[in-house]
């Protein structure tokens, strides 16, 4: 038996899945006249209340084109330290749009308004670098799927709003937020004003994320998608993928919440140190290695050796991802295997 752990973006379409992308009306997206993807768009753009949205191959090019609409070259972009849009995406707010970077470190990726405000520098005059964006990751990934407070998230808004400074949301995981904290969508909407989603995690399409805003920066979005080598041309038969997902697999999330709950008690268990089930509210189960006779790699390696495949990340941090290709017989398979593994990391040494 194997149970992929590694990531939600490991998923396979389901046969129903696959028939809605063999059923998909396409057109020339390029053009704008695929009616599966525009209709996508609309769906998308209509949940978070907002008035348009771009369909993207990747979650890292949704981000990009959202802040490159916000922040200038030249211009500040401030985020949580380990936020993806720094730490994943090998630099691209550099590299393609000129945006400089500054961070606050959160143990758990938390925003907290305060902290932004702090080191935040808008309108710094012609000599300093002013901060025109802040970015929000909603789940924060490496914080372990931490989900943000939204009184945290409407304070920094209240700040930001009067002194022109915008806001993008990292939504990536925004779905597990909202099913876990009952926070609407459109809640979560109506404090950006860019936002990027993905399909292709714990929604289960194989491909496809998307770029939210309103019309005039969906517009530029649209431009520069193409300029980036992103435009896409019969790609109904993947937005196809995610209306199914929007219709089908939102509230069936809650099922990987309560299997990570799961996984994470029986870790904490065996090696207390290693994770607080408290923290886990989604669908991420982080363990910290520190102090074990055994390096994170080696945890993954030993593990994969026995069915269970995670991922490093780190020297001490392991990550494991429930999603919808797991059910509760691959979860008590992991139980299992992790027990063993932890008691000989820990208690036997």
């Amino acid at each position: 038996m194997i149970v992929d752990l590694r990531s939600d973006t490991v998923t396979q379409p389901s046969p129903a899945m696959r028939e809605a992308i063999a059923s998909a009306k396409v057109g020339d997206d390029v053009y704008g006249d695929d009616p599966t993807v525009n209709l996508l768009e609309e769906k998308i753009a209509h949940l978070f209340g907002k008035d348009a949205a771009v369909f993207t191959p990747t979650g890292s090019l949704a981000n990009q084109l959202g802040i490159r609409t916000l922040v200038k070259p030249g211009e500040e972009l401030i985020c949580e330290a380990n936020s993806h849009i720094v730490r994943a995406e090998l630099g691209a707010a550099a590299t393609f749009s000129g945006i400089t970077t500054r961070t606050w470190t959160d143990p758990h990726g938390k925003i907290s308004a305060n902290r932004a405000i702090d080191i935040a520098r808008p309108s710094s005059g012609p000599y300093l670098v002013s901060t025109t964006a802040v970015a929000v990751e909603n789940t924060h990934n490496f914080g372990g799927g931490t989900i943000q407070d939204i009184s945290e998230i409407k304070a920094l808004r209240e700040w930001s709003e009067p002194l022109g400074v915008k806001l993008h949301l990292d939504g990536a995981r925004i779905w597990n937020a909202h099913v876990s904290s009952g926070v609407s969508l459109a809640e979560y909407g109506r404090y950006f004003d860019t936002l990027s989603v993905c399909l292709s995690k714990g929604l289960g399409a194989p491909i496809g994320s998307l770029m939210i805003s309103d019309k005039e920066r969906v517009a530029e979005a649209r431009v520069w998608r193409k300029r980036y080598g992103g435009g896409m041309r019969q790609v109904g038969i993947i937005a196809a993928a995610g209306l199914f997902a929007l219709e089908n697999n939102i509230s069936r999330l809650a099922e990987d919440h309560r299997r990570a709950k799961n996984l994470a008690d029986a870790c904490h268990e065996v090696a207390p140190n290693v994770i607080d089930p408290e923290r886990v509210s989604t669908n991420i189960v982080g363990l910290e290695l520190l102090g074990a006779n055994i390096s994170a790699a080696e945890f993954v390696t030993q593990a994969r050796a026995e069915g269970v495949w995670m991922a490093a990340l780190g020297p001490t941090y392991v990550r494991m991802v429930t999603h919808l290709d797991v059910d509760d017989s691959g979860i008590e398979f992991a139980k299992k295997v992790l027990r063993d593994l932890l008691q000989r990391a820990f208690v036997s040494k």
